[in-house]
């Protein structure tokens, strides 16, 4: 039986889109597939028992499928009705090409042409940014570039997610995209490929003190987490910038908050009332000064690092309240290869605050100029010159 997982967004947002992103930050609509440890990885620990608000059986699911398959319907679409009947407000069902792509991405991988979109502050969609070596940066498609069309299909009206999702397909397909820059119009033609993500980034601050920004965790990010701080300077501060990070490998949120931890308690959580905790990696560093930058696009797996952090004292939180995704997801397979995911449970920071539903409020709010805020706050505590 695949592990729990922890799943940012609700069906409604994700079909069509599942896993269009990259993790990138127009979509990161990111789940954990075997996020959790298994059942016997760790003993578990005291915690007020909180059943999902609402459930659905495993056995009955899959009966709805395979009675609309003898029925010459779409198993798939069956159980989708199941779930949205349910009540269970994070219960998504994805078709085997979807959750096959949801695995890649989790694996730090993507097929598509490297490059993301935004809504742009006159409402157009536009280039957000261009992957260095990908089909459109080969192609010349630059950040600030209008999208018109994809494959002759208009794009403003549609939402982001949708237009990101056009963008993915199979590895070696083609895709038209009608661009537009300086009032020139033009129509590219580009190859898909399998691209990597780039979920971890590292800047060097003028104050000395160093940003670790991570879009999502997706395989690998915990490592590389803890490697920019192991070679962080002596006595600088790190920034830990979850912004718009909507969550992705439990394991590997374990390892990130790792990075700043000596062992000890990260998170407790709960599958259908029997209590187990996740516990952080003895070594990390736990004297250089960390803030952690959060909004409300912190989600899952990134309010799981900002809640053991705050908690464990070993980060001041600054920005905004964060999303409150703290249900735990159990992927099943279904008869026609389709998978549904299931919530079973909730997780709980080290102090025993409830996420879901409520989310984590920072130690200081500031909606406004948050990464100012939260260097000044770096450096009070003498993480910068």
């Amino acid at each position: 039986m695949p592990g729990p997982e922890f799943c940012p967004r609700p069906r409604r947002i994700r079909r069509g889109a599942a896993l269009t992103l990259v993790f990138a930050s127009v979509l990161a609509t990111a789940a954990a597939t075997n996020a959790l440890p298994r059942e016997d990885d760790n003993a578990p620990r005291p915690l007020a028992a909180r059943p999902a608000a609402a459930t659905v059986d495993r056995d009955a699911l899959a009966r709805a499928a395979a009675e609309a398959m003898a029925d010459g319907k779409s198993g798939t679409k069956a159980a989708e009705e199941v779930v949205s009947r349910s009540g269970d407000r994070w219960g998504a069902v994805y078709d085997r090409q979807e959750y096959a792509d949801f695995q890649q991405a989790l694996d730090g991988e993507y097929t598509g042409v490297g490059l993301t979109a935004r809504r742009s502050a006159d409402g157009r969609v536009e280039v957000a940014r261009v992957q260095s070596g990908g089909p459109a940066g080969k192609a010349g498609i630059k950040a600030g570039d209008r999208l018109r069309t994809i494959d002759g299909k208009r794009v403003a009206d549609r939402p982001v997610t949708e237009v990101v999702a056009l963008l993915r397909g199979s590895e070696r397909t083609r895709v038209a995209l009608g661009m537009e820059r300086a009032g020139r119009a033009w129509t590219e033609t580009l190859t898909r490929t399998t691209l990597s993500t780039e979920t971890v980034t590292v800047r060097h601050l003028q104050d000395g003190a160093v940003m670790i920004r991570v879009s999502s965790f997706t395989k690998g990010s915990g490592a590389r987490v803890r490697d920019a701080v192991r070679s962080a300077p002596a006595g600088a501060g790190v920034l830990l910038d979850l912004r718009g990070n909507a969550g992705g490998l439990v394991a590997e949120a374990v390892a990130a908050a790792s990075a700043f931890l000596d062992g000890g308690l990260v998170a407790t959580y709960d599958i259908r009332g029997e209590q187990r905790s996740l516990y952080a990696s003895a070594g990390g560093d736990t004297a250089r000064p960390v803030v952690a930058l959060v909004d409300s696009g912190t989600m899952s797996a990134a309010e799981l690092v900002t809640g053991a952090l705050q908690d464990r004292g070993r980060a001041i939180a600054v920005g905004s309240r964060t999303f409150g995704k703290g249900s735990v997801q159990m992927p099943s397979r279904l008869p026609d290869g389709s998978v549904a995911e299931l919530t079973v449970g909730h997780y709980r920071t080290p102090a025993g605050h409830s996420v879901d539903g409520r989310g984590i409020t920072p130690d200081l709010l500031a909606a406004e100029g948050a990464e100012e805020r939260a260097r000044t706050v770096l450096s009070g505590l003498g993480g910068g010159s």
